[in-house]
């Protein structure tokens, strides 16, 4: 006799037998097949959808593209889809690379010389993805040994995904097959390509883009904005990272086994030192007009550290820097605004006293001396204490804050007065051709291991605040970053075989028993991949120091 249990799903309870998979079960919740589900949520655990229900007493949410874990799913299975399609158009050697997310979108190439990407070329793409699509081609997961695994990807031309098998701490891998062709993916799929029906493909750069379903409208394509300065960066980057010959962690992994990695830290850290010496000569060649240096970026991107080393830089090029925090400008805490969860909104522009930051600026720079407040948060409030301020010739402010990219903050300013620099931590390196490390991983790792290291705050309270911290820079940040005159990437090829050491210690202190499970375990899934690294040959005026400890600048 088949054995029954049952199983709550958002509160309300189901009986199922053994044996039942998660796909069923959706079928039961929502009358029939929902092609919006991407993966189950059992508890604090995720679940592919094609996995057998267990009877673990915990409740079951099912996730669509409006959750990030739903949306990461999809963005998968439609990569799966798109290289499959490739390679029944150019042959099952062609190599498809998918190398980093550009406004919410997959910018990808085809790394064979004599393919050229065409509107027909990519009108045909799609036309064999939707054949998979329309045909709801199952995705099956098969497991194999590492040496299998291995030579069943070199006959797809894969040699990256083999090299990276070979750092496996484990005996089997995942495989997962659509229509004969077999791909490597660190995360979970859809069941079939029919769960991937809303995507276009489009011409961008030297390849094309996957424009993606809505997060927030999920039935609508998500609005592409050509965000032609990042994406300037990332092309710069990808020269730079073949030129290296590290292009990912397969090569990383090489380095490191073959005793060179204190040559590639050192590698990278003077071509940041390059760039930040070119930012400070820009600046120098306007020293005349430039009266203020405006410097903005997510969490975790390095700011603090690359403002002193850009003053360094400036005193060398006989210009004396002034750091005014914007912070010193909040109003009133009594009076700043709540958000729509009813905490106070100190990332909300309103949270700034914006007329009395420009009054002050417009005065300095006309040569007036200033008093500058200073923000008392044990008080809430904003206080004086005969901190008076005057620019000199040869003088110039360095002004860091979340809104200095926001024309709205120097409204009163001449733009022929302000120099404004976006810093982010742009990753640099991906797991393999078709595998990327997301920006906001790598920046979510540095925050990890910096609040731990300096303020005690555990990996579960960094990783359940990060949504919070991420809305507020979606809405606050990014949407100014154009408006940069520059843009610094302060990613590094080497940073996450150093944090790996730091971190891994930290999220194995998650358990399943807390919400953070699946960020957690998802992180600690991809830098398996990662051989560690020796943190010590990190030189003291790095980014980096600035989240191991050990920095020169007061950080």
């Amino acid at each position: 006799m088949t054995e029954k249990f049952k199983v709550t799903v958002e509160g309300k309870e189901y009986e199922v037998t053994r044996g039942t998979k998660y796909t069923e079960l959706s079928c039961m919740v929502y009358g029939g097949k929902n092609y919006d589900i991407m993966v189950a949520k059992h508890g604090n655990r995720l679940k592919e959808m094609e996995s057998c229900v267990s009877p673990d007493g915990e409740d079951i949410k099912f996730l669509d593209v409006t959750d990030k874990d739903g949306m990461r799913v999809y963005h998968r299975t439609i990569s799966l889809v798109m290289i499959r399609a490739v390679k029944s158009l150019l042959g099952e050697r062609a190599r498809v690379a998918i190398e980093h997310s550009i406004n919410k979108s997959l910018y990808c190439e085809i790394r064979d010389n004599d393919v050229e990407v065409t509107d027909e070329f990519l009108y045909k793409v799609t036309e064999k993805m939707n054949e998979y699509i329309k045909n709801d081609t199952p995705i099956i997961k098969r497991t194999y040994k590492i040496k299998d695994a291995k030579d069943i990807v070199k006959r797809f031309d894969m040699d990256d995904k083999a090299k990276l098998f070979e750092y496996r701490r484990t005996s089997n891998v995942n495989l997962y097959e659509l229509d004969g062709f077999f791909d490597y993916f660190y995360g979970y799929m859809a069941p079939s390509a029919g769960y991937v029906s809303l995507f276009e493909l489009k011409l961008y750069e030297n390849g094309f883009i996957i424009i993606m379903p809505d997060d927030k409208n999920p039935q609508q394509i998500n609005k592409f904005v050509d965000y032609k300065k990042i994406s300037a960066v990332f092309m710069e980057q990808m020269r730079w990272i073949n030129l290296m010959g590290v292009d990912n962690v397969s090569d990383l992994n090489d380095v490191i086994v073959n005793g060179k990695f204190n040559e590639l830290v050192l590698i990278n850290e003077a071509l940041h030192e390059k760039k930040i010496a070119e930012i400070a000569d820009m600046i120098n060649k306007r020293r005349d007009e430039i009266k203020v240096v405006m410097i903005a970026g997510p969490s975790s991107s390095g700011k603090t550290t690359f403002a002193n080393r850009l003053m360094v830089q400036l005193r060398v090029n006989g210009i004396i820097p002034h750091v005014i925090s914007m912070d010193n400008y909040f109003i009133n805490r009594d009076e700043v605004p709540f958000d729509e969860y009813g905490k106070r909104d100190f990332e909300n522009l309103d949270s700034l006293d914006v007329e009395l930051f420009n009054s002050d600026l417009l005065k300095l720079i006309n040569g007036e001396t200033v008093e500058l407040p200073y923000y008392n948060f044990v008080t809430g409030k904003r206080e004086y204490n005969g901190n008076f301020i005057n620019l000199k010739e040869g003088e110039i402010f360095v002004i860091e804050g979340i809104h200095g990219l926001n024309d709205a903050v120097t409204t009163s300013i001449p733009d022929k007065n302000k120099f404004k620099i976006f810093i982010s931590a742009m990753t640099q390196l991906n797991i393999d051709n078709h595998n990327r490390i997301s920006t906001s991983d790598s920046r979510l790792i540095r925050r990890i291991v910096r609040d731990n290291q300096f303020r005690g705050t555990s990996a579960q309270k960094t990783i359940s605040t990060w949504n919070y911290v991420t809305r507020g820079e979606e809405n606050n940040i990014f949407p100014f970053q154009e408006n940069a005159d520059v843009i610094f990437n302060s990613a590094t090829v080497y940073e996450l075989a150093v944090l790996k050491t730091y971190i891994e210690p930290l999220l194995f202190k998650i358990d399943s028993s807390m919400p953070e499970f699946a960020t957690a375990e998802r992180i600690i899934k991809f830098l398996d991949y990662f051989l560690g690294a020796n943190p010590d040959i990190v030189p003291k005026n790095a980014i980096m120091k600035e989240f191991l400890g050990g920095s020169c600048f007061d950080v």
